[in-house]
């Protein structure tokens, strides 16, 4: 959410969140997509997204993306070029309630074996190829994400 995504909504209120990830790919070219347990609820629900997840205090950005991927996938990864930072604000009457800023990085797996953990509940390697087909099930950002890591083309569907 690169997408970020391990924050909800109701923690976003009042400050802005700086979420780490990668777009992962395995040494066939696919990419791997999560989606949170549905009892976490949040701004990224049902949706497939990159692993990755809040930046802590005092923690360097390649050093957060390398404990979200872990906490979540329990993989190694190696960070293989920095992506394009993005945002995404929420607004509606009562104010912002989400501001993130993205910051992302095209990751390569090399260890490790590959299982959900955390907040979560789903995990997928998807070909490039299928890619487009998975557009309604993605979320936005994340379909955003994969356009700035050449993995969908820009003309796929919208964000």
């Amino acid at each position: 959410m690169t997408m970020a995504h391990a924050v909800d909504s109701a923690m976003g209120v009042g400050r802005i969140i700086v979420a780490v990830g990668a777009v992962i790919e395995d040494t066939g070219g696919s990419v791997l997509l999560v989606k949170h347990r549905p009892e976490r609820k949040g701004f990224w629900q049902g949706r497939w997204i990159c692993p990755g997840g809040k930046l802590e205090l005092g923690e360097e950005i390649r050093e957060g993306v390398l404990r979200e991927v872990w906490e979540e996938t329990r993989l190694d990864v190696e960070l293989t070029q920095p992506l394009p930072p993005f945002e995404r604000i929420v607004r509606s009457e009562d104010g912002t309630s989400l501001h993130v800023i993205y910051i992302d990085y095209k990751a390569r797996m090399t260890g490790g074996v590959l299982q959900p953990s955390g907040d979560v509940g789903e995990a997928r390697w998807a070909a490039r190829g299928e890619m487009p087909l998975l557009l309604p099930e993605l979320h936005e950002d994340t379909a955003k994400l994969l356009r700035l890591a050449g993995v969908l083309p820009a003309r796929a569907g919208r964000i």
